[in-house]
């Protein structure tokens, strides 16, 4: 009788997905890839073959025992028994040792700290340490991510992750791809990360309070919620845009336009 999963987790099994999702990193060869949650090492095990060093980060410690014997010839494999939102990507090593420049990122995010991971991602993707990320995560959540402002997908979690990134959807893959079937449907996105805060002449710090602050209160307009933050009645009327209709909630306005308000009002 097969061993019952912990933690949640539901392993991919379907070979044409794991292939894809490898494919989708392109040429890593000479790259430094970290997996997040490797599991039994589906993907791991496709990796292994086409990156210069691959750093596996997986928080059960049966499995990261499992994978550890797996790819105990594999010297440019590490598996790491951790969690991912308490490591410091940034102490990653080349094949050589020497510290990474820039990693690629591929994985199967847990359904319950997506939004963690992402954010903890994108404090490395701010100083240009992140290439691309590939990551199969719950559909619902990758259309928001994917969603453009203007329609009611569109909050927090997409302004955040289209300021780092681009993003591309790849493909949905349904229960049955996965051993134990989940009760939602997975999709896998493409991360380019290009951070846009240069682009847009803000700083990294204040923009991203600014755009917390904008979503706090999701039924609330933009300007009620800015007013919830403290700015006063009479300085967002003096610093309000003509391209933001007054009544504008947040997820209809663009970054440019947020951009242009924060400006504004610092």
């Amino acid at each position: 009788m097969p061993k019952k999963p912990k933690l949640g987790q539901n392993f991919l099994v379907d070979e044409a997905a794991c292939l894809r999702i490898a494919d989708a990193l392109g040429d890593v060869s000479a790259r430094t890839v970290v997996e997040i949650g490797p599991g039994h090492g589906a993907i791991t095990e496709l990796l292994a073959t086409r990156c210069s060093q691959l750093h596996c980060i997986e928080f059960d410690p049966t499995l990261a025992r499992e994978l550890t014997f797996r790819f105990r010839e594999d010297l440019h494999v590490t598996i790491h028994h951790a969690d991912i939102l308490q490591t410091d990507l940034a102490q990653l090593t080349t094949q050589n040792g020497q510290p990474a420049t820039s990693l690629d990122i591929v994985g199967n995010l847990p359904y319950y700290i997506t939004s963690d991971i992402l954010l903890h991602l994108f404090r490395f993707a701010r100083s240009g340490f992140l290439a691309r990320a590939v990551l199969m995560m719950q559909r619902e959540v990758a259309q928001r991510i994917a969603a453009p402002p203007g329609v009611s997908d569109y909050g927090p979690l997409s302004a955040f992750t289209q300021l780092h990134a681009q993003v591309t959807e790849l493909f949905t893959l349904p229960p049955s791809a996965f051993h134990p079937p989940p009760d939602v449907y997975s999709t896998v996105l493409r991360l380019d990360f290009a951070p846009r805060f240069a682009e847009l002449d803000v700083d990294a710090e204040g923009f991203n309070k600014f755009l917390r602050a904008s979503f706090m209160q999701k039924r609330k307009t933009l300007a009620n919620n800015l007013r919830a933050a403290g700015y006063t009645a009479d300085r967002i009327a003096t610093a309000w845009p003509a391209i933001i209709p007054a009544q504008a909630r947040s997820e209809a306005v663009p970054l440019e336009s947020m951009a242009a308000l924060y400006k504004a009002l610092s």
